[in-house]
């Protein structure tokens, strides 16, 4: 049995990923996308929450998301969505969007550098306006 690197693994991963740059978010979000942080909870703590963006743990990610799990989120209604998954820094979450077209969700991607790149960009604010966002935001505010 070949065994990879984490390295080699990572590059395999990218290499059927469209990842985009922070500055491609806004757009993306404009169409639709949908912004799926995966960093622990604790990790939110300690560097901060970005408004607007759907929060799924690592852990539990494919079951919510795979249109056919029985686990899965009302917003993962077929395999066409576009998912943008974020980490800290850019490498979990290119081994997570690459699990998740394993599943078949094809337009699953990454963030390039993460939330470090979006705080250093001056983008923590730039979920807050997304569909999804406001969707969320208008059902909480029917209860």
């Amino acid at each position: 049995m070949s065994r990879l690197t984490i390295d080699q693994m990572l590059e395999n991963a990218r290499a059927d990923l469209r990842r985009l740059y922070v500055y491609d978010l806004p757009s993306a979000l404009a169409r639709g996308a949908i912004l799926v942080d995966i960093r622990p909870a604790a990790q939110r703590v300690r560097e901060g929450s970005l408004p607007g963006a759907l929060v799924i743990e690592r852990n539990v990610l494919e079951w919510r998301l795979d249109p056919t799990s029985s686990a899965r989120l009302s917003l993962a209604a077929d395999h066409d969505v576009e998912w943008i998954i974020f980490c800290s820094e850019g490498y979990t979450s290119s081994l997570a969007a690459a699990s998740l077209q394993q599943l078949g969700l094809h337009r699953a991607t990454d963030l390039i550098g993460g939330y470090q790149a979006l705080k250093s960009a001056g983008l923590l604010t730039v979920a807050v306006g997304a569909p999804h966002f406001a969707r969320e935001v208008n059902a909480l505010a029917s209860l």
